[in-house]
């Protein structure tokens, strides 16, 4: 079919007024000026009018599980505080109650215009039902600890290769998820490692989000160091340099891996983490929620570091009293340009789309419209002039016009 509208945002090339994009089986055919396209016999065209046809958005970070605990924590006093509390609540929650809360957010960020998103999947039995409950495309990253439990490393490894081993091939796709260089013994995070290169999976982790975190690795002492020294975690891995320093000694920094937040940084961290070629995923509004020092977005982007977005998950969204709020890439652009107004709609759009692409090996097949690139595209309402499709994009609120995955209809025009 044809889909032709207002406006067409390739993100990789300038935009095109009165565009046309081609879709063959699940891939783009081509894409242009809407009068360089004749239609073939039996070819359906869909005018979608009064819109900007773009590629879907990429979550680089997401914990679907958590969705339904919005507003149920208040922001700590520290950070350790809040791990705590979230312990307590992953606790008192069932199955059930895990289920509704990922398809709950599947279904928001369906709604406001992401197609593919990264999920930390911290209750594997999920999956694969929640797949198929869902046309996103979802990359499930199975979160490991290990501290609490002491199990052994290689176990809690094998036990995970298990599970993705069970799991079908298809749109949707595994990885691993060492949760934390506070909660990963070193050995796992060597051997997660040395696993997800081999196969080419992605690797995700959360590294340096706290202050609390940064202290403990570079210090050796701290609320955090003293919590998890009094439940018995060996804490030889501490004093040695910071976070991402850390994560570099157990080959962490690669290109498969997206090292999520990274708020805290020493002297060289942005360097190597650019000549590693590891990606960033930056998350604005649980930034906000935690009351993080600014993020170091000019450090990052003066080393040409791959900087993506994420939403992180609704327990870390800050919620006034009757607000709704709900997991949207859109939402997170704007609070990153309320943080960053120097920063163009343009480079914040390509966090959202074709940052995320290459942080996932997908380079050239998702987060830009471009021939043979998978049909994933959304439509966004637009009556503006062509110069201002970016912003136009970047501050839209709200559901999309449309949304198609893997050249099917997620959301009908």
């Amino acid at each position: 079919m044809i889909l032709r509208a207002r406006a067409v945002l390739p993100i990789s090339q300038p935009p095109i007024e009165n565009g046309a994009i081609r879709i063959s089986g699940n891939r783009i055919a081509e894409f242009g000026p809407w009068k360089d396209f004749s239609p073939n016999v039996g070819e359906e065209v869909v005018d979608l009018d009064e819109t900007i046809l773009l590629p879907g958005l990429i979550n680089a970070h997401c914990h679907l599980d958590y969705t339904n605990m919005s507003g149920q924590m208040p922001p700590q006093k520290s950070f350790t505080d809040w791990i705590k509390l979230m312990l307590v609540a992953k606790a008192e929650w069932n199955y059930s109650e895990f289920a509704e809360s990922w398809l709950h957010g599947a279904h928001m960020l369906l709604r406001t215009g992401t197609t593919t998103v990264v999920d930390f999947e911290a209750v594997p039995e999920l999956l694969p039902d929640a797949w198929s409950a869902t046309p996103l495309r979802v990359i499930s990253l199975l979160e490991m600890t290990g501290v609490k439990s002491r199990r052994d490393p290689r176990a809690i490894l094998q036990d995970n290769l298990a599970r993705i081993a069970r799991l079908p091939g298809g749109r949707c796709r595994p990885g691993l998820a060492p949760h934390a260089p506070y909660s990963t013994v070193p050995e796992l995070l060597r051997l997660t490692a040395e696993t997800t290169r081999q196969r080419h999976w992605p690797l995700s982790i959360h590294i340096a989000e706290s202050a609390q975190e940064f202290e403990m690795f570079t210090k050796a002492h701290g609320v955090m160091f003293d919590w998890l020294r009094r439940n018995e975690r060996d804490m030889s891995d501490c004093g040695h340099g910071s976070p991402v320093k850390h994560a570099e000694r157990c080959g962490v920094l690669n290109e498969n891996c997206l090292a999520v937040h990274v708020n805290y940084l020493a002297k060289g961290d942005a360097k190597l983490l650019a000549e590693r070629k590891a990606s960033i995923v930056h998350c604005p509004r649980s930034h906000f929620y935690f009351r993080h020092q600014k993020f170091p977005f000019s450090t990052l982007a003066r080393a040409k570091v791959n900087i993506c977005l994420g939403t992180d998950s609704l327990a870390t969204v800050f919620k006034a009293r009757k607000q709704a709020v709900e997991l949207s890439m859109f939402d997170e652009m704007q609070a990153f340009a309320s943080a960053y107004p120097e920063v163009s709609a343009e480079k914040i759009l390509r966090m959202a789309t074709i940052n995320g692409a290459r942080a996932l090996g997908l380079a050239g097949q998702s987060g830009e419209l471009s021939k043979k690139a998978l049909a994933d595209i959304i439509a966004v309402p637009f009556k503006g002039k062509i110069k201002t499709a970016y912003e136009a994009v970047v501050n839209h609120r709200g559901e999309v016009a449309a949304s198609l995955i893997d050249g099917e209809w997620a959301i009908a025009p």
